[in-house]
């Protein structure tokens, strides 16, 4: 039951100035423009950076006579692996080899395989009859510690390589023992195969030739043409005359630049200029976002990026868990 006292209710009436209405009058304080995308930018702190005059600029080095150290890419259809012909340049004895026809050969004599996890590759003391190619999976390397105990010598991954010792040297045997970690796939080529191409190819064979002349050249571990030096000697011997040799063609990179145009509209500069200058905050966030791209230019660019540029001797594959 309802009843209806008559009496309308009436909302309570305002009895000063709201907030709403006072904002008109008062002075908003404001910050500066934010950005979310600097960073610490340590790197770009860090580097130590040289002045260039020029347009490029000219890494000198001593002569090397490393070969063969890259990774191998692969042509990938389906389930079918197959190596690319140019690729087999980064074999230690096929570096440098230019005949296309010949590289398409052996590429056509590597057979697919695919590996189980526990799969021994390569046994320790045995000869080195086949070259392996690793297009997918991950294999461990071991050998016999100094006390008969198994050491491990590293992890191999997609693209790398190994056995190519045995296309040049017969009598080549495994210093170390290739296990598969999981499944994977590998090229192989027996070295009854590279015998037969090698058979029609006068020049791959020439090429071998010079190649098997390379280890002769004194060199340190680095790969680089030996300084020969005398020490620990006492009385009088002859001390060995030296020089250090240079490459012939050093590395030369060419300057890179990260520019853009700043726009800043007069009617903006010159009516919205207070409190802040619109064109020096603008320049500063601008100024902000070149830094943060120079240094992604510095780490991630394919020419001269710190990440593409590492060796490759340096990468080191995990025993388990991610790369």
């Amino acid at each position: 039951m309802t009843i209806d006292a008559g009496i309308e209710e009436t909302a309570a009436a305002q009895q000063s100035l709201g907030t709403a209405a006072a904002r008109n009058l008062a002075t908003t304080t404001k910050s500066a423009p934010q950005m979310q995308g600097i960073t610490s930018r340590w790197l770009l702190r860090m580097l130590p950076w040289v002045e260039t005059k020029g347009g490029a600029y000219r890494v000198n080095r001593r002569l090397t006579y490393t070969v063969g150290d890259g990774r191998i890419d692969f042509d990938q259809t389906g389930s079918r692996v197959a190596v690319i012909p140019q690729e087999l340049g980064e074999l230690a004895p096929l570096r440098g080899f230019g005949d296309t026809g010949v590289l398409a050969a052996l590429a056509g004599r590597f057979a697919q395989r695919e590996v189980a996890p526990g799969e021994v590759l390569a046994e320790q003391g045995s000869p080195v009859d086949q070259v392996f190619l690793l297009a997918h999976g991950r294999i461990a390397r071991s050998a016999d510690g100094r006390y008969g105990q198994a050491a491990g010598l590293g992890v191999l991954a997609d693209g790398d390589h190994f056995g190519a010792q045995g296309l040049t040297d017969p009598d080549a045997v495994w210093e170390y023992t290739a296990k598969a970690e999981t499944a994977g796939t590998v090229l192989v080529l027996a070295r009854r195969d590279f015998a037969a191409v090698l058979d029609t190819a006068p020049a791959l064979r020439s090429h071998l030739q010079e190649f098997a002349a390379l280890p002769q050249q004194a060199q340190n571990k680095h790969g680089e043409a030996e300084i020969a030096l005398a020490a620990g000697h006492t009385g009088e011997p002859t001390l060995p005359g030296t020089f250090a040799d240079y490459a012939l063609s050093p590395r030369e990179y060419e300057l890179s630049v990260a520019q853009t145009v700043l726009r800043v509209h007069t009617r903006v500069a010159d009516l919205y200029n207070e409190p802040m200058d619109q064109t020096e905050h603008q320049l500063r966030l601008t100024i902000e976002a070149l830094r943060e791209r120079q240094e992604h230019e510095l780490i991630n660019n394919p020419e001269f990026g710190l990440l593409h540029n590492a060796d490759y001797r340096q990468r080191i594959q995990t025993h388990s868990g991610p790369p």
